[in-house]
């Protein structure tokens, strides 16, 4: 009996398909990886890393959904569906929490992230190689010190009576405020502190997308009369912009995640009103009141949140930009 090989139709606009058979594609998958098993290697402990520290972890979230007891475990605790977010939902501390973390976010989003790109514009401008090495080095410098470092030298500059911008300031101003303890001082101290300690660090991803920037574009700009500015908006900055939108979608996702260690030192008991964050909170109720069940429904909250910004940012950042991070 003959056999009769029948061909796909050929497609109608135009182009030739290739059919690849899938045992070929798995011939070349293994010849892929062995060509490269070395840098393969390299990657393992990165994903044995992310495997045990991050997703295995994962499976203790269940306890949002129950009423965890140690002594019984995460498999014999009783089930209690939503509840324990319904409650929070329904509780007095939501709102306040909400809208505390969402204004240190907005203003870190709003005010710290262009600031990295001005840096970086600002330090792609220098033609001083030593020059431009010894500010960059200086800048970096803050991002290495611990927030506890940090919250420490803004005590002694802000401290009562000994503090010398404590005096400067309200010298100026003619106030006698304890900037420390002041519930509106609060949030401008942690995004200074925010701007000092990261603004520096943020500018080396911006400065590596300014290094590919071609050279020749500028020269014919300068050549037609542009000036440094003309040139900075025609070039430099429509050629970091799939950087920027990157970033920025990547900074979306940390919206509600403002910084427990930063947010927690800079607390006390007379700003705490403005103070309490989300990450702080869940803090409080699962390690020193005990709800752990309650405090991992906050974080998985929180959590789920910055993955539906992520996707989002990202949704409108293809439609109206055609650019994205996947």
């Amino acid at each position: 009996m003959a056999t009769v090989l029948t061909t796909p139709p050929p497609p109608t606009d135009g182009t030739e398909t290739l059919v690849v058979p899938a045992r070929r594609r798995r011939s070349g998958i293994r010849v892929h990886v062995t060509r490269f098993k070395w840098l393969y290697l390299l990657l393992l402990p990165g994903i044995v890393y992310f495997v045990l520290f991050r997703y295995v972890p994962m499976f203790g979230a269940v306890i949002a959904f129950k009423d965890f007891v140690p002594f019984l475990g995460i498999a014999g605790s009783p089930w209690v569906g939503f509840a324990h977010f319904a409650d929070f939902f329904a509780s007095p501390d939501f709102p306040r929490l909400l809208a505390n973390t969402l204004i240190l976010a907005l203003l870190s989003l709003t005010i710290a992230f262009p600031l990295t790109i001005i840096m970086a514009l600002l330090l792609n401008e220098l033609r001083l190689n030593l020059l431009k090495r010894t500010v960059q080095t200086l800048i970096y410098v803050p991002h290495f010190l611990s927030w506890t470092v940090v919250a420490s030298l803004t005590y002694l500059l802000f401290a009562l009576d000994t503090g010398p911008l404590f005096h400067l300031i309200n010298t100026v101003l003619g106030t006698d405020t304890d900037f420390l303890a002041d519930p509106g001082w609060f949030r401008p101290i942690i995004v200074l502190q925010e701007i000092w300690k990261n603004t520096g660090w943020g500018t080396i991803i911006f400065l590596a997308a300014l290094a590919g920037v071609d050279q020749e574009q500028y020269e014919a700009a300068i050549i037609d009369g542009a000036g440094r500015f003309r040139r900075v908006w025609s070039i430099t900055l429509p050629a970091i912009r799939p950087t920027i939108i990157v970033m920025l979608i990547l900074q979306m996702g940390q919206v509600l995640n403002t910084g427990f260690e930063q947010i927690y030192l800079m607390t006390n008991s007379l700003n705490r009103e403005v103070a309490d964050v989300f990450d702080t909170f869940v803090y409080f109720m699962g390690i020193t009141q005990g709800s752990y069940s309650y405090s991992t429904a906050v974080g998985l909250f929180k959590a789920l949140v910055g993955v539906v910004l992520i996707f989002g940012a990202n949704w409108l950042s293809r439609r109206f930009t055609q650019e994205g991070i996947f």
